[in-house]
């Protein structure tokens, strides 16, 4: 029996897995950025006290679990421990290779070995203002990148999409290796947007995931390339009172012009050497997944196989697994 955590910016998930399968789980409302905000110690004490109270509500303790291992957030300099990111590409047989074992009561105040996986960040051709473009971390997301092509998609190479607070583009090669990411901050710019300016106050609280309008899309897209993100984004308020639309049309408006902009990725993905001629996963809300399928593919004429996952269970289900696969490989 293991414990799998799964740990982030806000939350942190635990499972407590037998032979592969789920046997329960609690989720606990602290991530790294409420460590941050209090104390390192704090986070600290919550997982401790989040494993305790799994454990004690499955009539278990510490001695029935072989150990617990961690991804996410909680390997950074915010976390338990920090762990340095190795350098894409990454193999299977290398990922499981640098995983650390811990057990220590400063780290983790359990009698329980911690293992944590380590994060991946790209290759640079040096160290300096001049491979700027170049750089990019995942932390969390290669745990993901493992249950998906381990359980669901076998096809190399492939690409995966996670459309959440960042978009995460994660290529995988022909010979199975992480070979590093692309990430943009479209999520939180969108979230900020809505939020914390009066753009705000044109859009809907909650998105109607089952709308859709290529040409909105179109028109946003135009915008972008034309006019730039910013004052595009602005015009989510101006057209309230310009045009006749509904708060609906004005929502997916705002989400288009990120999605346009976030087209760049796929062209910093290539420039990287990264092959998009496989297959192709989204993972988030459908509505952004339609989005981005329908932009790549009239950017780009390219025919794909594009698949979804949007039920929240199934892309936690990813770090599960890929959690699950790396643990099985260790010894």
């Amino acid at each position: 029996m293991i414990i799998i955590i799964d740990s982030g910016s806000t939350q942190t998930r635990l499972y407590l897995l037998r032979d592969e399968e789920i046997v329960a789980e609690h989720l606990l409302a602290v991530g790294v950025n409420s460590g941050k905000a209090r104390s390192q110690g704090d986070f600290r004490d919550a997982i401790a006290a989040g494993i305790s109270e799994l454990l004690h509500a499955n009539q278990l303790t510490t001695g029935d679990v072989r150990f617990a291992i961690a991804s996410g957030m909680i390997t950074s300099n915010l976390g338990l421990l920090e762990i340095p990111h190795i350098t894409a590409p990454v193999s299977l047989e290398q990922l499981v290779s640098r995983v650390v074992k811990v057990k220590d009561p400063a780290i983790l105040p359990l009698d329980l070995e911690i293992r944590f996986v380590p994060g991946i960040k790209n290759a640079q051709a040096d160290r300096s203002w001049s491979s700027l473009r170049d750089i990019d971390l995942m932390r969390g997301e290669e745990t993901q990148a493992v249950g998906l092509m381990t359980s669901l998609y076998r096809n190399l190479p492939l690409t995966m999409i996670e459309l959440g607070s960042t978009t995460k583009l994660i290529h995988i090669d022909a010979q199975g290796k992480i070979a590093g990411s692309i990430t943009s901050l479209s999520g939180q710019v969108y979230a900020a947007v809505k939020k914390e300016t009066f753009i705000g106050a044109s859009m809907l609280e909650e998105e109607d995931d089952d709308f859709f309008s290529a040409d909105i899309l179109q028109y946003a897209c135009d915008s972008v390339h034309h006019a730039g993100l910013l004052r595009t984004l602005l015009f989510t308020r101006f057209i309230e009172f310009s045009l006749p639309c509904t708060a609906v049309e004005r929502t997916f408006f705002c989400q288009a012009a990120l999605a346009a902009d976030d087209m760049k990725l796929f062209d910093e993905a290539e420039r990287l050497g990264f092959s998009l001629q496989g297959d192709i996963v989204l993972t988030g809300k459908r509505q952004r997944c339609e989005m981005y399928r329908s932009l790549w593919r009239s950017r780009y004429g390219l025919e794909n196989p594009v698949h979804f996952i949007c039920d929240k269970d199934e892309i936690a289900q990813l770090a599960i697994k890929g959690a699950g696969y790396i643990a099985r490989q260790m010894t």
